[in-house]
């Protein structure tokens, strides 16, 4: 891989992961403030890698597709 497609896929990786943690941590930041930080990296973790792999990249695969689908036919 490049280094320009790895660039651009670190940039979709952080448009994804970073609203995602912060709602995440949002919702549910007080009730997981009483468990260990391990615990918390893993259960952030076993929630956020999957919703990553088959939601949220995809979604934004999917939102990147139809915003380039649209600017071609201008």
């Amino acid at each position: 891989m490049k280094a320009k497609a790895k660039l651009i896929a670190s940039v979709k990786v952080w448009i994804v992961i970073y609203p995602s943690i912060t709602l995440f941590l949002y919702f549910f930041g007080e009730a997981l403030s009483t468990i260990p930080l391990y615990q918390k990296t893993l259960l952030l973790t076993l929630l956020l890698v999957p919703w990553m792999m088959f939601g949220g990249m995809p979604l934004l695969e999917w939102v990147i597709g139809r915003v380039l689908v649209r600017s071609d036919k201008k």
